[in-house]
C-alpha cells in the first residue's frame, strides 16, 4: 500500500541523487510527474504497468500506462480511495481494492491523539474489472480491511490481506472469490503477500507481537483500524500456507517483497543500513535489496538518501519498476521509476 510509506518513513528527506554504488540499474526513468504515485507493477506480458495516484484528486485512483510513461489512463472509479491493482495473465482483466461502494468522494483519515505516523486500515473491497476499467465486479464484501491482493501466475488464485478476522492475515481465494481460505492465523501482522512465478510459493512481510507491551500495542491498532511504525520481517512459505519460514530478522522494517522471475531470488524494501543510534532505531532511509529464497546472498540495489520501495521485475528479468522520492523537484512525494537491470556477478 502507498500510504504505508508514511507509515514507515515517519517523513522522507527532499532529495535525492543517484549513486555510483547503484551498479544493478542503468538508464533510470522517472515515469510519473504528476501528484504522489506507487506500487507501478507489470502485466504479464510485460508491456504495461498498472499503478495507483492520486495526480487531480484527493485520494488514489488506479491508472495504467506503457512501460515507457505514455499513454496514462484511469481505470478505477472516480470516487472513494483505491490501492493494490494487478493484472491477470490474459491481460484482459485488473484486480485492485477499493472503497467506491462507500458514500463519499474519499474516505475519511483520523490521526490518534499522540500518533502522528499511522497506516489507516480503510474498509476497501476486492474488486475486479476489464482492463479498461467495465465490466467492474465486486469479490469481497466485509466492513473490514481487504487489499493487497495480487494474481496468481497461471490467473486461477487470488492472495491478500485481510482483517475480517479481527487481526491482519493472509488468505486465498479463487479468482471469482470463492473457496476462500485463511493462510496464517498468528496474533500480530501479516501482509503483501506475493506468489513466486511457479506459483508454488508465496513470500510475505510480517511481525508479531512478543511483549506485553507489544501485544497491548498490536490490540490498539486492531481496535481503531491503523497501524504504526512497526519492523517487518519477510517470511516464506508454500502456496498452501504450509511450510512457513523465516527468511529475514534484523529488526528493520522489511517489506514489499516480490520474486525475480528465475523463483530463486526476492527483492525487496529495506531500511536496515539507517541505524540511528542517537536514536537507538531504524530511521527513514529505505533502500532496495535482493536475496535468496533461503535467506543467503544478500546485496543492496539502491544507494541514495531518500525511499526507494515496490520494487518489481519485468516478467523476462531485464527491467525494474520501483516507487522512489529521489526526485528533488518533488521533495516528499513519491513517482514511478523504471530501470534496465544489470545482472550481479555470481
Amino acid at each position: 500500500m502507498k500510504r504505508l510509506v508514511v507509515l514507515l518513513l515517519f517523513l522522507f528527506m527532499s532529495t535525492g541523487v543517484l549513486s555510483q554504488e547503484e551498479r544493478y540499474l542503468s538508464n533510470i526513468k522517472q515515469l510519473t510527474f504528476e501528484g504522489d504515485n506507487g506500487e507501478a507493477y507489470f502485466s504479464f506480458d510485460g508491456k504495461k504497468l498498472i499503478y495507483q495516484s492520486n495526480r487531480g484528486y484527493n485520494c488514489d485512483k488506479i491508472w495504467i500506462m506503457n512501460i515507457d510513461g505514455t499513454d496514462k489512463k484511469m481505470v478505477s472509479p472516480s470516487r472513494g480511495a483505491h490501492t493494490c491493482a494487478f493484472f491477470f495473465p490474459d491481460g484482459k482483466r485488473i484486480i485492485f481494492s477499493s472503497t467506491s461502494h462507500l458514500e463519499g468522494e474519499c474516505p475519511e483519515q483520523e490521526v490518534p491523539k499522540g500518533k502522528r505516523y499511522v497506516w489507516p486500515l480503510y474498509p476497501y473491497d476486492i474488486y475486479v474489472a476489464d482492463v479498461d476499467g467495465k465490466n467492474i465486479k465486486r469479490l469481497t464484501e466485509n466492513p473490514e480491511y481487504d487489499a493487497e491482493a495480487v494474481v496468481s501466475p497461471d490467473g486461477r488464485y487470488i492472495l491478500f490481506t485481510s482483517k475480517r478476522n479481527g487481526d491482519m492475515d493472509i488468505y486465498i481465494m479463487k479468482s471469482d472469490g470463492t473457496e476462500l481460505r485463511r493462510l496464517t492465523d498468528r496474533f500480530g501482522y501479516d501482509g503483501g503477500a506475493w506468489f513466486s512465478p511457479d506459483g508454488k510459493k508465496i513470500v510475505w512481510r510480517a511481525w508479531y507481537p512478543e511483549t506485553e507491551e507489544e501485544m497491548a500495542l498490536w490490540k490498539e491498532c486492531m481496535k481503531n483500524n491503523y497501524i504504526v511504525p512497526l519492523p517487518l520481517d519477510l517470511w516464506v512459505m508454500d502456496a498452501d500456507g504450509s511450510n512457513k519460514k523465516r527468511l529475514l530478522h534484523n529488526g528493520a522494517t522489511n517489506w514489499a517483497p516480490s520474486w525475480h522471475p528465475d523463483g530463486k531470488r526476492i527483492i525487496f524494501s529495506s531500511n536496515m543500513d539507517d541505524w540511528r543510534e542517537d536514536l537507538k532505531q531504524y530511521g527513514h532511509n529505505f533502500e532496495l535489496y535482493i536475496i535468496n529464497s533461503d535467506g543467503t546472498g544478500l546485496r543492496r540495489i539502491t544507494y541514495n538518501n531518500v525511499f526507494d520501495s515496490f520494487p518489481m521485475f519485468s516478467p523476462d528479468g531485464k527491467k525494474l519498476v520501483f516507487a522512489s522520492n529521489r526526485n528533488p523537484q518533488k521533495p516528499r512525494q513519491t513517482d514511478i521509476f523504471i530501470a534496465d537491470w544489470i545482472e550481479p556477478e555470481q
